[in-house]
């Protein structure tokens, strides 16, 4: 039995584990403001906000309910445009209306509703991160300019908030109605007298759904599920022995804002907000990316060039692999019959080293890369290079270490000259296909540019 809050209403289901929530909230509770769209996490005309316990805090975030498994709900607050929909229109659904945001109206829900989960976060209500909330909303009508409009009149609102709670003050000024307030009560009391209820172990096991609902969306209504987002053992961030270790279900959002792992990537904001949109990142697991094998998985390039290493979990064993080793075909890992990615572990670039990001896709936000690459440089005190990493996506049938260029790198002083001779040997090691991404030649000459891009960041910081 499935259960969770639905906007102010208590509910207990035995609809399959791998239906998605957009389907229960539309068909099953006839909650018709949130939409159907692309059904793939591009448009977000299907919105929802999930409220969640994380470090024991709850939180709202914002969610594609499309390629949400309704196992996922479990425990959870699920809130639809019903959920803050009051006698008048809500501080959000006004600004929309009178910035002109809205024509045909099809997309708008899925912009107030994560208008209202940047109104619910704590923190700064800039204008710059209330438009960054909706980078996973497409409006086909009004060229965007009146809906940044919206944004800029939201996060005025927002900063004239001079009271401790926000949730209250949110509540007050009508932003969410007034069982806001008892919600993490309710959930506390949900979960303590109802856990997550797992399949048994050779059940399809999933994380946040991102992927397998899009690749393989009837596979996974019909299947018995292992749900594994909500394992509290694989949500862990800890740092021992001077490694960072990411607990397997932590998902892109919870790794982007981590202090430990910030502390280790000061440029990481910059980097995060070209993997996929933030509905996207909420849900996405960093373990889920890498199971996945996709050629451009961002995560799995991301990690590879921190030389990371993955252990596997089966039963009471116990193993560890280079994630280099991980990948081994087209959609074929290491993992063995009943075996789990438990964790990702790797050493933070010390002081004075060098890490670098860079993607190049059809739109900034969303949309899967061309070609993805990163790079990491450390400086021995003669200021060779001690250490070099560097992966790429788009390039080969699975997400590629680059070993040959590393190893090249490695004791050498940087130079001009040097990193023209990297380039041909780059060149040497990868074997791009012609396909709707881009031609083998197109994606040859967007490496040479990105790893180019690495450069320019390195010299010019």
């Amino acid at each position: 039995m499935i259960r969770f809050i639905l906007n102010q209403q208590s509910v207990a289901t035995e609809r399959p584990p791998g239906s998605t929530v957009l389907d229960f909230v539309r068909y099953h509770k006839r909650l018709a403001g949130t939409k159907i769209g692309c059904r793939e996490g591009d448009c977000g005309a299907c919105t929802v906000l999930v409220g969640d316990f994380e470090n024991g805090r709850l939180v709202y975030r914002s969610m594609t309910s499309c390629l949400m498994p309704l196992a996922n709900a479990h425990g959870k607050h699920i809130v639809t445009v019903e959920g803050i929909n009051g006698a008048t229109l809500t501080p959000v659904q006004q600004a929309m209306a009178d910035t002109n945001g809205t024509q045909c109206g099809f997309c708008t829900i899925g912009f107030v509703m994560s208008f209202t989960g940047f109104a619910l976060q704590n923190g700064d209500h800039t204008p710059q991160k209330a438009i960054a909330a909706i980078d996973g909303n497409i409006c086909r009508c009004t060229g965007y300019k009146s809906i940044e409009r919206a944004a800029q009149k939201i996060s005025r609102h927002l900063q004239e908030n001079t009271q401790s709670n926000h949730l209250d003050w949110l509540v007050e000024q009508g932003f969410v109605p007034a069982y806001f307030s008892d919600i993490e009560t309710r959930l506390n009391t949900l979960t303590e007298t109802f856990p997550p209820v797992s399949e048994p172990i050779g059940a399809l096991r999933i994380g946040g759904g991102t992927d397998l609902l899009v690749q393989k969306p009837e596979t996974v209504r019909h299947a018995g599920l292992q749900p594994l987002f909500d394992d509290s053992s694989l949500r862990k961030i800890e740092v021992l022995d001077g490694r960072l270790h990411i607990g397997a279900s932590v998902t892109v959002t919870q790794f982007a804002e981590n202090e430990y792992v910030r502390r280790a990537f000061p440029e990481l904001d910059k980097i995060i907000k070209l993997v996929s949109s933030t509905p996207i990142r909420n849900m996405a697991t960093v373990a889920g990316n890498l199971v996945n094998a996709s050629p451009i998985g961002d995560m799995s390039v991301f990690f590879l060039a921190l030389n990371a290493t993955l252990t596997l979990h089966s039963g009471g064993e116990r193993r560890q692999i280079p994630l280099k080793d991980f990948f081994q075909a087209y959609k074929k890992t290491a993992l063995q019959p009943g075996e789990i990615i438990e964790k990702i572990s790797f050493m933070p670039p010390p002081a004075g080293s060098f890490f670098n990001f860079e993607k190049v896709c059809k739109r900034t936000h969303l949309d899967i890369a061309s070609v993805n690459t990163a790079c990491q440089l450390k400086l021995a005190p003669d200021g060779t290079i001690a250490e070099a990493h560097l992966s790429a996506g788009g390039i080969w049938p699975f997400p590629k270490y680059l070993e040959k260029t590393s190893a090249f790198l490695k004791g050498k002083k940087p130079t001009e000259a040097l990193w023209a001779e990297t380039e041909q040997i780059l060149q040497t090691e990868i074997a791009p296909i012609s396909d709707v991404r881009g031609s083998e030649a197109y994606k040859r000459l967007l490496l040479s540019k990105l790893f180019l891009a690495h450069l320019m960041e390195y010299t010019q910081p």
